[in-house]
């Protein structure tokens, strides 16, 4: 009997064996494509500056990837001078049921004297791109994942290309929502210099597709060893 416990119990636990997957990755190539692949940018700096996100400039620095200019980048025009910048890159919808492993590059040009901070921020309403209307709100990007150089320290936010990873646990359900960047720097008399982000990658755990199919035969071999025990008692 320990035996055949044993085979079924092997296949009960495959059943619920999961495999990474990447589900989204974004180089920033050309950025006039980002809408149509589901991304979506908001900026609610006040007062409004000049600029938004934009294609890297290489006369700053270069990529961490790709082509000179193949990343997105931001800087302190985003509001204007004295102001406040809240200016957000949202990214396509995805499910949330599952773990999910974040990682990107970011950088600021060497030795800027003017600190920069990133956010990055979760949302767990769906399709939702509420971010609010003001420089301080957040919509329903409440959930603040981490933050790159929270406290706007000179020097602290990275100089090269340096890889940023976020972990995030499933909810279990079936659930969808959306991470945004958040280029958040108050008064840009004092900060605010100018950030790139790069190589977007998203993983995450998802059932093997053998899963049901392995947990079905692993239950009826239960069944059947049961019910042919039964038999044999009874005769």
């Amino acid at each position: 009997m320990s035996r055949v416990f044993a085979g079924s119990l092997l296949l009960l636990l495959a059943s619920s064996s999961l495999q990474a997957g990447v589900i989204l990755t974004e180089g920033f190539d050309n950025i006039a494509t980002l809408s149509g692949n589901g991304w979506v940018t908001v900026n609610n700096s006040s007062p409004l500056g000049s600029t938004g996100w934009f294609q890297g400039n290489t006369g700053i620095f270069t990529s961490e990837a790709g082509a000179a200019d193949s990343y997105i980048a931001a800087n302190f025009d985003n509001a204007g001078i004295g102001g406040n910048i809240s200016d957000w890159l949202i990214t396509p919808v995805l499910s949330l049921q599952y773990n999910l492993q974040f990682v990107f590059f970011t950088r600021t040009e060497p030795n800027s004297p003017f600190p920069d901070r990133l956010e990055l921020r979760l949302s767990t309403a769906g399709a939702s791109t509420n971010v609010g209307s003001s420089d301080s709100s957040v919509g329903d990007f409440t959930g603040l994942v981490l933050s790159v150089n929270p406290t706007l320290s000179i020097g602290g936010y990275p100089e090269n290309w340096t890889q940023v990873t976020a972990s995030f646990t499933g909810l279990g359900v079936p659930a969808s929502g959306r991470f945004a960047f958040r280029y958040s720097v108050p008064d840009t008399t004092n900060n605010a210099d100018y950030i790139g982000i790069d190589s977007v990658s998203i993983a995450q755990d998802t059932p093997e597709p053998a899963t049901a199919g392995l947990f079905a035969f692993g239950l009826g071999a239960i069944l059947w060893r049961r019910l042919r025990r039964n038999n044999q008692l009874l005769y």
